[in-house]
């Protein structure tokens, strides 16, 4: 039955019961060269939208990484169809790359469909080595002896960041809308993500990432991706079983927190083999190579015990961060990061549809409601955490609560296993998809604003303190 469903005669475009798995890899091997083809076609439209998106909105003086996922937006579902995936709902047919693609190769539907599933495939697994890529670049440029620095206070926000949102998104949900308890339960989870490649990507384009402020935003933002990932773990066992899995949810925080204190505790032995082992290759590729091997090992590691890739990469950078070719890191993964990233920033614009946003369509109408809702509490519940910041005179705490708004691709990993399991009605997840879309939106130009601010002034102890000591330097220098 397996084989009938799934082997199936590409030139006739029918279910062939008989076929046997030779014929299976035949087949494949006769049109991988149009998946390649497919592939190639996806790519030049993503980065001619990336580059067009990129530099329009550097002219209207925003943040490049909105003009990318732009862009994303227009030649995604929402718009031209020219880059869609399979999960939205969406067929072949309805591409505009697969479409130049039948009329070049005229291909039966079912090759059209299997040609379009696999590129698809391709292009998503590229758009997540962006993203991995882009933490690796992150930790690169974030300073490790800053991010300690701001430890404890990074802590305290993503705790806060989690807690108020799940908490408010939750009980609202229940007491206001009337929703059962596991499906409120699940969209208070969605609220609690941050994505950290979005709010990292900008605060490094504002030149911010070192401030103290993207220090604390980072670090808060990498904790929130952990306390996210249990917290998913929770609402999908929930969901499931209805009964929380202990045991799984004591596994994930011993081996979220072993991870990464592990990783930085390790990275001053690594940084001195890392320099020996470059010093002995002299052929090309000798410093950025071994440093790929590194982040792909580490992301390699954090998923594997079902971690997130992404924190993996970011450890790495942060433990090369610390040795002497550091700088010529930074500039030999620029180039890189400038291949991959565009990816994932216009795939994530690429899968949002803002036809959940259609108030003449019935089912959107109760969703909406839920939305702004969400939208307040999604909000809100990120920029009180700036308020959670203690012991940092002169913060930007309006620029802190803004940078962990944005929920990017994390969000929509929530709204995804939701909907697959079948928790979330269609009103509620389309609430959650707005709440996404928007929060996503809205944190690059918000960042913008909030940085061009004036921070808090020193309160009038700190001011007296200060005056004090330079009173005294300058006793000492004359």
């Amino acid at each position: 039955m397996f084989l009938q469903q799934t082997i199936t005669d590409f030139s006739s475009g029918i279910v062939s019961p008989i076929a046997s798995m030779p014929l299976l890899a035949t087949v494949e091997a006769e049109y991988s060269p149009l998946v390649l083809t497919g592939v190639l076609l996806s790519l030049v439209v993503i980065y001619l939208a990336s580059k067009i998106g990129a530099e329009i909105a550097k002219r209207l003086d925003f943040p490049p990484v909105l003009g990318e996922l732009v862009a994303g937006v227009i030649v995604g579902v929402s718009a031209l169809h020219l880059i869609i995936f399979p999960e939205s709902g969406l067929s072949a047919s309805d591409s505009g790359v697969m479409m130049v693609m039948q009329w070049i190769n005229h291909l039966s539907p079912a090759a059209l469909t299997s040609v379009f599933e696999t590129k698809s495939e391709v292009i998503s697994v590229l758009a997540e080595l962006g993203v991995i890529i882009l933490l690796f670049e992150i930790g690169l440029e974030s300073d490790l002896r800053q991010l300690k620095e701001v430890g404890y206070q990074a802590t305290v926000v993503a705790c806060v960041g989690v807690a108020v949102p799940f908490a408010a998104g939750t009980a609202g949900l229940m007491t206001i809308f009337h929703v059962a308890a596991i499906p409120a339960i699940f969209a208070g989870a969605a609220l609690t993500a941050t994505s950290i490649g979005i709010t990292s990507k900008v605060l490094s384009e504002l030149g911010q990432l070192k401030s103290k402020e993207g220090q604390i935003i980072v670090g808060a933002a990498v904790i929130d991706d952990v306390l996210g990932i249990i917290v998913l773990a929770v609402v999908a066992s929930l969901a499931k079983t209805g009964e929380i899995d202990v045991a799984n949810v004591i596994y994930l925080i011993v081996s979220a927190t072993a991870f990464l204190i592990g990783a930085i505790l390790l990275g001053g032995i690594f940084n001195h083999s890392f320099v020996v082992i470059v010093e002995k290759f002299k052929t090309r590729g000798n410093v950025i190579i071994p440093a790929f091997i590194f982040a792909f090992f580490m992301a390699f590691i954090g998923s594997a015990i079902h971690l997130e890739a992404i924190l993996g990469a970011f450890a790495a950078g942060l433990v090369l961060d610390e040795t002497d070719a550091r700088d010529e890191l930074d500039e030999l993964v620029k180039p890189i990061a400038d291949i991959f990233v565009p990816i994932f920033f216009v795939t994530v614009g690429a899968r949002a549809d803002l036809g959940v946003l259609n108030p003449t369509v019935p089912e959107n109408r109760a969703g909406l409601f839920i939305a702004t809702f969400l939208m307040v509490v999604a909000i809100l519940g990120k920029v009180v955490t700036g308020w959670a910041v203690f012991g940092q005179p002169g913060i930007n705490r309006l620029a802190v609560g803004v940078g962990m708004i944005p929920r990017g691709e994390v969000g929509l990993v929530f709204a995804g296993i939701g909907s697959a399991s079948g928790v979330l009605d269609k009103p509620l997840e389309v609430s959650i998809i707005i709440m996404v879309i928007l929060t996503t939106f809205l944190a690059p130009p918000l960042l913008r604003i909030v940085f061009n601010q004036p921070v808090e002034p020193p309160s009038q102890e700190e001011s007296t303190g200060e005056s004090a000591i330079l009173a005294s330097e300058s006793q000492i220098i004359s």
